[in-house]
């Protein structure tokens, strides 16, 4: 009993490495982005071959961002009790195997499912590695960001238009929001940390104002998307609902001018932002 509990623990620290609430609003994406390619009904083999592909390539790339922020983790309050910073996996480099398999067999499903899927797959990873913590760090998250829907999106259609490119807009909006929110709640923990980029290099209330443009940009674009993603009714009642709530919720923060309140906007922007306006579409293709 004692070496099944002792295997569970060592399994549960690697399973952490690997991020996996965050894996898991990636894999959510990326199949609902197949689901809109296939216009409701992608082919199963095609939509399965694309979760598994997703999900390891997801969480591989979580898990080598992990090795590499293991030194900045240590040093903030936050982060500190993960498995690598705090040396429940020692040394950090017993991770390596299982994140570099996880990434290469991710790679080689998505040449399986199309050359395009391995393309921007490589591209996520590539993006995701470089640049760590620095200016680009920004840039390159969208990039990384975009990679599971366009894994998910072309290897059903295998080509690009108008609805992918508005798919990854949203993304792009929506990774620098969620991002610097969470930044901005914890300002001063990456600024004892080292971590000296935007937004924890500006005033709490100018990086606020950031926040606010963003999240009247994402609801610009996910209205864009009804029109150019060809979706009905339900998407665009809720997609409103949606980015009303947003742009609220960061309005919210300038009276106070806290950078504790940016909390309540990061935790917004996850599952109740990302995943139900991509569940919405794959209803609205469903339902209606």
């Amino acid at each position: 009993m004692e070496n099944r509990l002792k295997v569970y623990r060592s399994i549960r620290k690697y399973i952490e490495v690997l991020k996996p609430k965050e894996t898991s609003l990636l894999i959510f994406i990326g199949v609902l982005a197949a689901v809109v390619a296939g216009e409701g009904s992608p082919p199963l083999d095609i939509l399965l071959l694309s979760l598994v592909a997703i999900a390891l390539g997801s969480g591989g790339a979580n898990g080598i961002t992990n090795y590499l922020d293991r030194e900045v983790d240590a040093r903030m309050r936050r982060t500190q009790h993960r498995a690598l910073p705090s040396k429940r996996i020692f040394p950090p480099t017993k991770v390596l195997p299982l994140v570099v398999s996880l990434i290469a067999v991710a790679l080689a499903l998505a040449w399986v499912l199309h050359p395009l899927c391995f393309l921007f797959g490589a591209i996520g990873v590539a993006a995701a590695l470089s640049w760590r913590k620095t200016w680009a760090t920004h840039l390159l998250g969208i990039t990384a960001g975009c990679a599971p829907v366009l894994v998910g999106y072309l290897a059903v259609s295998h080509q690009l238009n108008l609805t992918i490119l508005f798919l990854c807009l949203l993304i792009a909006a929506w990774v620098p929001l969620h991002v610097w929110s969470l930044m901005t709640s914890y300002r001063e923990d990456y600024l004892q940390a080292g971590v000296r980029i935007f937004p924890v290099t500006w005033e709490t209330r100018d990086a606020i104002k950031v926040l606010i443009g963003l999240s009247v940009v994402l609801y610009g674009i996910s209205i864009a998307l009804y029109h150019f993603g060809n979706f009905g009714i339900l998407y665009l009642v809720i997609a409103n609902i949606l980015g009303v709530a947003m742009v609220v919720a960061t309005f919210r923060l300038l009276p106070s001018g806290a950078s504790r309140d940016a909390w309540r906007v990061y935790k917004l922007t996850a599952f109740p932002y990302l995943g139900l306006i991509f569940l919405t579409m794959g209803l609205d293709l469903w339902l209606l």
